[in-house]
């Protein structure tokens, strides 16, 4: 049996993969699969299908990505993801989901970002919810058992060896002991650690690199994480939810406080359409320098659009922004601010089945690392889950078949139990939900878009006292159920993968895509290398070649007239 963590995109289409190869799979999950993170994706999915430019082709779609990433994607894994694109396309329309096409029935396709041509498949703009709809419904055809609302707390290891996992039910704390001679591990990023983030509450707060790290992996380039450039600042319980990039591809225009139309400062040709991590630095600057908002933000204005185009192309967030803020954009200006959004590093795996140093460990989607460097090529997440979700699901079942015997440690199963007795034993002072903020404020103040050595040693001597607090936390499930209990692993999830992306951060000292360090301006060729973190350390690793017929293709791509990445 395989057990699946992580019931988004990634875990769904790895858990059919298993499934259709006539393998047992179990797919876990700590929130309902309808609403798995990767519902909110809304952009679109890449694959070089040239239905709208014939002479696209996979070999430019991996130059492209690794061009994007500032040299720091492995090569072999987008090529990989590029080559089987079109592949994991196919697979979404043999389970029934419905593209956007052309009059003549040929899938839409249109541009993203830094993209040669256009290759962004799509349905309307809730693309990642009728990827989600699809795979819940290609699952159930095939009758596999979907548990939601279990919190895994453990993976469990015998010798350099994954054997299952433990955990416990969201609502009456029912203990699982799940064997299996595999774990797929797709439980999503860290930007939840982040004050200001476009994940929900309680979701993508480091859970697999904890997981994945304590069962003896590593992480990867955790530094580099994708800041949006827009995230709406109120309400506080929505802070950082997205205004989605195409407000800005259909002509909204960035002011300060001042009312100046600061783009022009930062890159004058593309202006509001230039690429994340530019739209993102120049709005920090104007904040951070004095011309942000009485509430720390920038103005986002497309009411000088006309109405019929905002309710039509932008119905989303027209929707989304009635609803939270009572706010009419087709009056008024919407209040932004650079928000944390995806998590490019995670677990280390290899390129060719995502494997990790633990034997039968696997490690997909947004936890996994390799493929976006240090800007992620907008549409590249999705189409990732796909390719990555078959490739793991088919060397997982070939792992599991290869297993004459399961070798299981009683004291392994000991200690993971004990774990959850102790904190529910745990009646100390402190509050878990404040230390989760405590991390939060420190990782914004910290290591937000721009970064310096004083401040980074600042955060890891602010996160040592946290961690220090954090021995003495009061753990009090009540009737309504037992998330104090999941808090309280959030927060070791947390405040490990904080003092990953910290420890990573001060060792990056180079500005190179998303990673900005004001005290090291320009990009260090001698960094061209992925950073490889474990609690022992970090170490620097080499990054392949990149083949001929991929780096020849290699250019600066025009983003003018071209939705925004």
């Amino acid at each position: 049996m395989v057990l699946v963590i992580g019931t988004g995109g990634a875990g769904l289409r790895a858990a059919i993969e298993l499934a259709e190869a006539g393998i047992d799979v179990l797919a876990v999950g700590k929130r309902p699969k309808e609403d798995a993170h990767t519902a909110l994706a809304a952009g679109g999915i890449n694959a070089a299908l040239a239905t709208m430019d014939p002479e696209d082709s996979w070999q430019q779609h991996a130059a492209d990505t690794l061009k994007e990433s500032y040299l720091l994607a492995d090569p072999r894994t987008a090529q990989i993801v590029t080559q089987g694109a079109a592949r994991g396309i196919d697979d979404l329309e043999r389970y029934g989901m419905a593209f956007a096409r052309e009059e003549d029935g040929r899938v839409s396709q249109r541009f993203f970002g830094a993209h040669k041509f256009r290759r962004t498949a799509f349905a309307g703009d809730y693309t990642g919810l009728e990827i989600q709809r699809t795979l819940i419904r290609r699952a159930d055809q095939l009758n596999i058992p979907v548990l939601d609302g279990v919190y895994i707390t453990r993976l469990l290891v015998h010798e350099g060896a994954v054997f299952g996992a433990y955990g416990f039910d969201l609502t009456d704390g029912t203990r699982y002991l799940i064997h299996a001679d595999a774990v797929i591990l797709a439980a999503g990023g860290h930007t939840r650690i982040w004050r200001r983030t476009s994940s929900r509450r309680d979701e993508n707060i480091g859970d697999s690199f904890r997981l994945a790290v304590e069962a003896g992996a590593r992480l990867r380039d955790p530094e580099l994480v994708q800041f949006h450039p827009s995230g709406i600042i109120e309400p506080e319980n929505a802070a950082g939810t997205l205004v989605s990039e195409a407000a800005r591809g259909e002509g909204g225009i960035l002011r300060n406080a001042r009312g100046e139309r600061f783009m022009a400062r930062y890159d004058p040709a593309r202006m509001e359409l230039s690429t994340r991590d530019r739209v993102a630095l120049a709005s920090y600057t104007e904040i951070k320098e004095g011309r942000g908002t009485p509430k720390g933000g920038v103005w986002l204005d497309v009411s000088h659009l006309p109405r019929q185009t905002i309710m039509s192309r932008l119905p989303r967030v027209y929707q989304t922004l009635l609803d939270l803020q009572m706010l009419d954009i087709t009056r008024e200006p919407i209040e932004i601010a650079p928000t944390a959004h995806y998590s490019m590093g995670g677990v280390w795996v290899r390129p060719e089945d995502h494997s990790t140093d633990v034997r039968g460990l696997y490690a997909i989607g947004e936890a996994s690392s390799g493929l976006h460097g240090a800007n992620r090529l907008g549409g590249n997440s999705l189409i990732e889950l796909l390719v990555f979700g078959r490739i793991t699901g088919q060397a997982a079942a070939a792992y599991s078949q290869s297993l004459t015997a399961q070798l299981r440690s009683a004291s392994a199963i000991a200690h993971a139990r004990a774990e959850i007795d102790d904190l529910l034993a745990a009646d100390g002072p402190e509050n878990v939900r404040a230390l989760q903020r405590a991390i939060r404020n420190t990782m914004t103040e910290h290591a937000g878009v721009v970064r310096d050595e004083e401040g980074l040693r600042t955060g890891l001597a602010e996160l040592s006292v946290i961690e220090k607090r954090m021995e003495d936390v009061g753990v009090h499930p009540d009737i309504a159920g037992y998330q104090d209990l999941a808090h309280a692993f959030d927060l070791m999830s947390a405040a490990l993968a904080a003092r990953a992306t910290l420890e990573a951060a001060l060792e990056r000292r180079e500005t190179r895509g998303c990673h900005n360090r004001s005290d090291y301006p320009d990009m260090d060729p001698a960094l061209q290398v992925n950073l490889v973190w474990s609690p022992t350390g970090i170490t620097h690793e080499s990054i392949p070649a990149i083949p001929v017929e991929i780096s020849s293709l290699m250019e600066e791509v025009s983003t003018d007239g071209k939705l925004a990445e």
